[in-house]
């Protein structure tokens, strides 16, 4: 896969999170430079039709469409990766036994217990040969993101569970757990931070996390992070939008 490529080659992987739900924007993200695209389920308005839609524009500019979804369970996990998703972003992974679970319902046997569709958009509707189809199938990129208390209490227990490839930090749900609500440049957050980036790298894991904005990014990138979610559509629009009118008006 692309970006487990890049990671392992030393470099890092960048892309915003898509909450508007529009093709064009994915396909102006690609235009631009992004290796991917985390379309979110979780926050935003995304839909199993309209992700296939967002999947589409993706790989038509040649970007990873990696899909945040809303929830360990097997029919959040299962959708997305058949409607072709390149990897996942799993939130909220608290516990080894949730891990698991993420392992058994995105990945097919001997690794997994995913349901099987060799007639889905990920299979080509039946054109890739099933054997070709499942190999690839477990390439998916997996990440599990920590974001809690009890996910930080209970990090090397998730981090003994194979078959991840990134642990994502989730710094805002993350200062809400340390008690300083929205404070991600707390000394409390960036502690927490340091302590499951080392552990992942410990581990053999890649981290990730999202960044605000490219001073956080280069921050981050300096510590070892290399799968940045750097910021949303929704703000990168809205800032572009209030450079605009103040420079006309200024």
């Amino acid at each position: 896969m692309q970006l487990r490529d890049m990671m392992r080659g030393g470099g890092f992987c960048v892309g915003p999170f898509i909450k508007a739900g529009s093709p064009a924007l994915i396909e102006i993200t690609g235009h631009a430079g992004m290796d991917f695209v985390l379309l979110d389920m979780e926050h935003g308005p995304v839909s199993c039709e309209l992700l296939e839609h967002m999947i589409l524009a993706a790989e038509r500019v040649g970007i990873s469409p990696i899909v945040r979804v809303e929830a360990v369970s097997e029919s959040a996990v299962l959708r997305p990766l058949d409607r072709g998703a390149a990897g996942l972003v799993v939130p909220h992974v608290d516990s080894a036994d949730m891990a698991r679970d993420v392992i058994r319902f995105s990945r097919y046997a001997p690794l997994g217990e995913r349901g099987m569709d060799v007639h889905s958009r990920a299979a080509k509707y039946t054109h890739t040969p099933k054997d070709q189809y499942l190999r690839q199938a477990n390439e998916a990129m997996l990440a599990l993101q920590i974001e809690g208390a009890e996910g930080l209490r209970n990090l090397d227990e998730i981090l003994a569970v194979p078959g991840s490839d990134v642990i994502f930090v989730g710094p805002y749900d993350l200062s809400q757990s340390v008690g300083v609500p929205g404070q991600i440049d707390h000394p409390e957050v960036i502690r927490a931070i340091e302590r499951i980036a080392a552990a992942a790298r410990q581990a053999g894991r890649h981290v990730g996390i999202y960044a605000d904005d490219v001073a956080a990014a280069r921050k981050w990138i300096g510590l070892g992070v290399q799968f940045v979610a750097l910021s949303v559509d929704t703000t990168i629009f809205y800032q572009a939008c209030k450079r605009l009118v103040a420079d006309l008006r200024g």
